[in-house]
């Protein structure tokens, strides 16, 4: 058999793009080591929420009686946060595997390194064997970034992996990073009631984010009594009889039953064959790819973590299927003015567009708007006024060019400001769409009247 397409990889990219060269007629196969979903599904996004929702549900318990309820004090049974988590994971896998049966897919267990341009060899277990096919896409992902001499061990000293899989909730956890997954754990396990330190080299935590959401966050991570170190770097971390001791360069110690090393993710693009057959690689070990997704070798795609474009699962499902309709006959291409991103911790944090900081380092110029949720009815009838909406637009042509928000359910309002951005709608035309009252939504509508200086209620 000749596959129109062989798919190294089952996660968010991989199984995405086979689905859809399946739905447009294609035979394809996709080679996973691991199960289908890849990260995302089995170690990241899903498993993480899943544990979210749970502190969510605690939240809600011990802030009961602000909304007439008297409940006892909650018990954490973290066995069963973590077999929730883990049902919730198998059924989602167990899905991926219906819809390649749907479609007739070819889920091959094993490793896959290519050998030409038309030839995946395949090994697992029991053998090795080879495919042959007229078209190969990479979408092998990327793991946890490990610094060695911090001493990882998988136990005292873990990755996002081994955090995931732990059977009881630390008293105390050094998280080494404060970007988005060390900022994640620390409200999953600071919620739980670890005590949580975090060591950023950077001068702030979500560094990468609008100044003003990073602020916010760190000031709220702050009334938790998070402890939060930036602009300084770990020198020494060794075990003791109670945990971990780490030392920092300014000659601070900190002691904690775990350390988490959350600073960033290594991409899965060693032993492909990529080298050997002349696949171009970045100086970061990245698969260079054109805008449709394509290497410089005809017929071998790459999409995902492997590109090192963004690291966001519905990035890589976008980039699958761009990859998938050129292979099958349609030209498509990618395009990234606009991607959102969202950071779960409480309140959530989200992003799509430039910050006004990057608007001035390109030396665009632009005006901001914000508004609170706490001057917003439905917010507040849920207890959850903190955070904000900025949205930053040319000040020429009012086109919004980026929103940014930090608040509840952050995460489900930038698909709005998603489309505002994609679409190239101006600030008076997000204000002039009404709103339905009261939705948290409405604070969108304000932050874009609010450039104008006309929001109603701020």
């Amino acid at each position: 058999m000749i596959y129109d397409a062989v798919v190294i990889g089952g996660g968010p990219g991989g199984y995405v793009a086979a689905i859809r060269i399946a739905q447009k007629g294609g035979k394809v196969a996709v080679i996973e080591k691991d199960q289908l979903g890849g990260t995302c599904l089995n170690r990241g996004c899903i498993p993480t929420k899943a544990l979210i929702a749970s502190v969510d549900k605690l939240k809600a318990v011990e802030e009961a009686s602000e909304f007439g309820i008297e409940v006892g004090k909650p018990v954490i049974d973290f066995r069963k946060v973590q077999a929730r988590k883990a049902e919730i994971v198998d059924k989602l896998v167990s899905g991926i595997k219906y819809l390649f049966d749907k479609n007739k897919i070819d889920h091959l267990n094993g490793t896959g390194k290519i050998k030409t341009a038309n030839i995946v060899e395949v090994n697992n277990a029991d053998k090795t064997y080879e495919l042959q096919c007229k078209n190969i896409i990479v979408a092998t992902g990327s793991s946890p970034s490990l610094i060695q001499s911090l001493g990882y061990n998988g136990t005292t000293i873990i990755t996002s992996e081994e955090a995931l899989k732990l059977t009881e909730v630390p008293k105390s956890l050094l998280i080494i990073g404060a970007g988005v997954i060390g900022c994640e754990f620390a409200h999953i396990f600071g919620s739980m009631g670890t005590q949580i330190t975090m060591v950023e080299a950077a001068p702030s935590i979500l560094s990468i984010q609008d100044k003003d959401i990073s602020r916010r966050m760190q000031t709220v991570f702050k009334k938790k009594k998070f402890n939060i170190k930036t602009n300084v770097a770990i020198t020494k971390m060794e075990q003791t009889g109670a945990g971990i001791q780490a030392e920092l360069e300014n000659g601070d110690i900190i002691k904690a039953e775990k350390a988490l090393i959350s600073i960033g993710r290594q991409l899965n693009t060693k032993n492909l064959g990529l080298e050997d057959i002349g696949v171009q690689l970045g100086e970061k070990g990245q698969i260079l790819v054109n805008d449709r997704l394509e290497t410089n070798i005809k017929g071998i795609y790459a999409v995902g973590d492997v590109i090192s474009k963004y690291q966001l699962a519905h990035v890589a499902s976008a980039q699958g299927i761009v990859a998938a309709e050129n292979i099958m006959g349609k030209e498509s291409t990618m395009d990234y003015n606009a991607v959102p991103s969202c950071i779960f911790t409480s309140p959530e944090i989200s992003s799509v567009g430039i910050t006004e900081q990057q608007a001035k380092d390109r030396k665009i110029p632009v005006k901001t708007g914000k508004f609170n949720f706490m001057a917003n009815g439905k917010a507040l009838s849920m207890g959850e006024g903190e955070g904000f909406v900025k949205i930053v637009a040319h000040k020429e042509t009012d086109v919004v060019l980026g929103v940014h928000i930090i608040g509840p359910h952050a995460s489900d309002l930038i698909a709005e400001a998603t489309l505002a951005v994609r679409k190239g709608l101006t600030t008076k035309e997000l204000a002039v769409t009404i709103h339905a009252h009261p939705t948290l939504a409405e604070v969108i509508m304000e932050a874009a009247e609010n450039v104008h200086g006309l929001n109603i209620h701020g």
